[in-house]
Parts: C-alpha cells; structure tokens; sequence
C-alpha cells in the first residue's frame, strides 16, 4: 500500500498495491463484509486476489478505486472507501468497513472525504451509489449523506436489484474538509 494521499480526522486514504493481497483478504475475506456484496456472501482468495487486481487497475487507468483506509491513531486497516466509473460522466460511492470498526461514523467520515474528491477534485456534477436490498445500514447512512432515492438497479455480483441513489454536487455537504497530501 503506497503512502497516504488523503487524510480525514481519523483516517488515511491510501492506494491498492499489486502486493497488498494480506490486507485485501483481511478486508474482502471476512464473510461479515462480503454479506452484502457477493451472491455467496463469501469471497474465496482468488476473488479476493481478482478484487485487488481490479482495484489497481481502476487506479492505473482512472486514477480512482475502492481506496484503502488506515486509521490514523493505530495504522491499521480499517476498509475501504471510494470511487469507480458508473455510466457517462459519473462515479460510484463505495464503503466497506471491517467489522471492528463499525459503529464509529467512519463510513460517513470515509464516504464524505471520497465525495469531496469526486466534486471538488473531479467536478463531477453527480455521484451514484447503490446497496444491497438486505443492508439496512446503507441506506440510513445514504441518507445522512443527502443521497436522494433514484429506483433500482441490477448488480450482477449478488444476482439481486439494488436500490439505487444519486447525489448532486449543489447537495453536497463536508462539515469537515479533509486535507489533500498529493
């Protein structure tokens, strides 16, 4: 994992690495994460390593991914969080958070930060987000985010429609703007 580029109050944003796939089955190979983003609900250690794999190739060619993120006061990983293209002109929103840091606001601390990247640094005019029917933790925090329901989508992963978000910059809102280290 490369060194930080993006900093909240508690966390640091940093990018998936070819080598990283010990941190990435620590993340994608815990069942109580990948629940919600896989028809299985599990990841074996070749989806884990094609996961990661996907990851650093979304960043080579875009310049995003499903960042990983490293809590500031002990260094370890606490998820990732982040962006991926989604239909002409637009980015998806993306949280996972290992279990042990559930519960703390730091998806929504996460999820601020990778918005604030997607309209300020990108300008994107709009983001996506969707998640899985079962969830009912997404769409609370969604909502906290200002995302307005927009139907459903199909998601190929879990074989199930997803209901489906869209956020306008104009909606945006970061009480607490992160610091950029590029």
């Amino acid at each position: 994992m490369t060194n930080g580029f993006l900093r909240t109050k508690r966390l640091l944003f940093c990018r998936w690495e070819a080598g990283d796939l010990l941190e990435a089955e620590a993340l994608w190979g815990d069942p109580l994460v990948t629940r919600w983003i896989t028809a299985t609900g599990r990841m074996t250690v070749e989806e884990v390593a094609d996961r990661l794999a996907q990851e650093v190739e979304r960043d080579k060619q875009f310049g995003i991914q499903y960042w990983p993120l490293r809590e500031l006061s002990t260094g370890e990983l606490a998820g990732c969080c982040g962006l991926r293209p989604h239909g002409e002109g637009e980015l998806e929103l993306g949280v996972h958070l290992r279990p042990a840091f559930w519960g703390r606001g730091l998806g929504e601390e996460a999820c601020r930060a990778a918005l604030w990247y997607a309209f300020v640094k990108w300008d994107i005019p709009s983001v996506f987000a969707g998640h899985n029917p079962h969830n009912t933790a997404s769409p609370k925090l969604l909502e906290k985010l200002g995302f307005s329901p927009i139907g459903e989508e199909f998601y190929p992963p879990t074989g199930l429609y997803h209901p489906s978000y869209r956020l306008q910059r104009g909606d945006f809102f970061c009480p607490e703007i992160p610091v950029y280290l590029d």
